[in-house]
């Protein structure tokens, strides 16, 4: 197992506890939690009259209890105001999506203007790339990793058509080696040099979807600088989950969605970080220059507050990553991303981090030493290179059909259903496994590792 879960392995011990399948291993460890009680913030879907085991966050991560006072605050304030409520307290919604950049800001590593809550992740990469991936004829490649999520794809491609390229020629993938599931990143950066001359941008997921992989997100914005190109990340699976300094990794841009560790409901809004030295006009790259904002897509609510409701006046936008919104944000959304937020701030990312290592980390080592062999962990044993999610290959049987065309991960997703455990799959047979330190407890994993010892049997 990693040395994190060894270490509180050894703390338990010395209690006498020596089983970890054993109830009172787990509950040891949920008693010593820092987070417990964070748990008590959070609806859990029911199943037979109990908690449900929700292993979904990088999916759909759960409801904050808050959350309903607080939209009905927002329905009561529209009643009550009507349009005067884009000015008036609580919460004016002029300026609702502001107060967010500081919590935002601490959760991704950026300084509070490079952070701006708006629109959704596919649209975002899009608004993202109209401004920074500025193909010429000799530098027009794209590189993106192999199997990323089909969003992804279909922005790079589009991008690179709209463009005029072949995206067959402009999209370059990195695929794992032979025989093995996670993108080495010396690869990543042999990719970067041998396209140098002709590279335009890279991007990647900070974590790979199907894999649970965490990339080596600053030794690859590095190298895709040095060659002369510009670097972007997919942060879906990321944000929220493990640690990240946008700003100090230079990174040049990053889109998200808050649905996920993030909690803030389905569609909810998404969010884009844009290093400072893109977006200031005082930065050295744009003094001097009264464009230095374009290309850009460019809308009302990007534009100086002060002049924003003025008709003839050309476009100047607010500095910083608000200044690439387009539209008024939802503030429905918001309001539910201010009420995750403020779980967030008040838990902090570096003691998230921690229980993820350790609650992962014990997930792990109950998977190796009761499943073993049925199943394979493709994601990274390295902690450093994974956040919270375990994703699982089923290797018995995978490649038989199922009843009816029933992968093997669907089959085995019903049967864990039916014991009240909830999670992911990707066909035919990877099950993703994700528990989310703000809410899950040392008891979900090691209820779930007896419950799919039982259905693998």
């Amino acid at each position: 197992g990693s040395s994190q879960y060894m270490s509180i392995f050894s703390h338990v011990h010395a209690h006498g506890l020596n089983d970890p399948a054993a109830p009172e291993f787990a509950s040891y460890l949920d008693e010593s939690d820092p987070l417990r009680k964070c748990r008590d913030e959070f609806l859990i879907p029911p199943h037979d009259g109990k908690d449900s085991i929700y292993f979904c966050g990088n999916s759909l991560g759960l409801q904050p209890k808050q959350l309903r006072g607080e939209l009905d605050g927002f329905l009561h304030k529209w009643h009550e105001q009507g349009v005067e409520g884009h000015m008036m307290e609580p919460h004016p919604w002029l300026h609702i999506d502001g107060p967010l950049q500081e919590p935002l800001a601490q959760v991704v590593g950026a300084l509070p203007i490079e952070r701006a809550p708006m629109n959704s992740l596919s649209v975002n990469i899009h608004v993202m790339l109209a401004h920074f991936y500025r193909p010429t004829a000799d530098r027009f490649k794209i590189i993106i990793e192999d199997g990323a999520f089909p969003s992804d794809n279909y922005v790079v491609e589009s991008q690179a058509r709209m463009h005029g390229f072949d995206p067959a020629v402009a999209i370059i993938k990195v695929a794992p080696r032979p025989g093995a599931h996670d993108v080495q990143t010396e690869d990543v950066l042999k990719a970067i040099q041998d396209n140098k001359d002709t590279l335009s941008l890279v991007m990647l997921a900070g974590i790979q979807y199907y894999t649970g992989q965490f990339f080596e997100m600053d030794k690859i914005t590095k190298a895709g600088h040095d060659a002369g190109a510009m670097v972007g990340w997919d942060l879906a699976h990321a944000v929220g989950n493990v640690p990240l300094r946008l700003h100090d990794w230079d990174v040049d841009f990053a889109c998200w969605c808050s649905y996920k560790y993030l909690n803030s409901g389905p569609g909810a809004i998404g969010g884009v970080f844009v290093h400072e030295r893109h977006s200031t006009p005082t930065s050295p790259e744009n003094q001097g220059n009264p464009l230095w904002w374009s290309p850009r897509l460019a809308g009302w609510f990007g534009h100086d507050l002060a002049t924003r409701f003025q008709t003839h006046h050309s476009y100047m936008p607010v500095p910083g990553a608000m200044g690439f919104r387009c539209s008024n944000p939802s503030v429905l959304d918001v309001t539910a991303l201010r009420v995750s937020l403020s779980i967030f701030t008040k838990v902090g990312m570096a003691e998230l981090r921690r229980k993820s290592l350790l609650i992962t980390g014990y997930l792990e080592v109950l998977l190796d030493t009761i499943i073993g062999s049925k199943i394979q962990i493709i994601t990274p044993r390295d902690t450093n290179h994974r956040g919270a999610q375990l994703s699982l290959l089923l290797k018995e049987t995978s490649a038989v059909p199922r009843a009816g065309g029933q992968s093997i991960a669907r089959e085995v997703q019903g049967s864990l259903a039916a014991h009240g455990v909830i999670c992911d799959v990707r066909d035919p047979n990877v099950i993703r496994i994700a528990p989310a330190p703000l809410y899950n407890s040392y008891e979900d994993v090691r209820k779930f590792v007896l419950i799919l010892q039982t259905i693998l049997k």
